[in-house]
């Protein structure tokens, strides 16, 4: 800034914060140039930070999305399974096979297709075990209780356990 009479700098009158320019001799220059670069990629880094945590979040959305489908048409299989004839009391941990007569009735049994010596009186459809829940499981979806004890087996031998802390 310069006064109109004699072209003599005039210095800043106001508090330090409001100083156009540095007010100590120990602060660094900083010509605007500079100041507009660096807050353009501070703007850049923050666009870049956002637009991926902005990605995880659609992510983690079409994840939820995929579950949702997947209980929905669980439980429609569910229902449908339910409301299949059956003409005992249907126990949880127990396998039932479906079948389907002609007329499109569905109905379980407890003899598997091999049970009846390779020719069920009407069309297999599948094996369903009764869970706890009152939901089904596929028999093919289910492992062998080998499987699961493997699979537990190597989940903790390759973690150290510390029952101390």
């Amino acid at each position: 800034m310069t006064n109109h009479k004699d072209n003599k700098p005039v210095k800043h009158q106001g508090s330090e914060s409001t100083s156009p320019y540095p007010v100590s001799r120990l602060s660094a220059h900083m010509p605007l140039v500079d100041l507009a670069k660096e807050i353009s990629q501070a703007d850049n880094m923050v666009n870049t930070r956002v637009t991926g945590q902005l990605k995880v979040i659609a992510e983690q959305i079409r994840q939820l999305q995929a579950t949702a489908r997947k209980v929905l048409e669980d439980g429609q299989r569910d229902q449908a399974l339910h409301h299949a004839q059956c003409n005992f009391k249907r126990q949880p941990g127990k396998t039932y096979y479906l079948y389907k007569k002609s007329t499109g009735q569905t109905y379980f049994s407890m003899l598997s297709p091999e049970e009846w010596g390779g020719q069920p009186p009407h069309r297999f459809i599948a094996a369903y075990r009764l869970e706890a829940d009152m939901s089904w499981t596929a028999a093919a979806d289910i492992n062998s209780p080998q499987e699961t004890d493997s699979l537990l087996a190597r989940l903790l031998s390759s973690q150290e356990i510390d029952f101390e802390h």
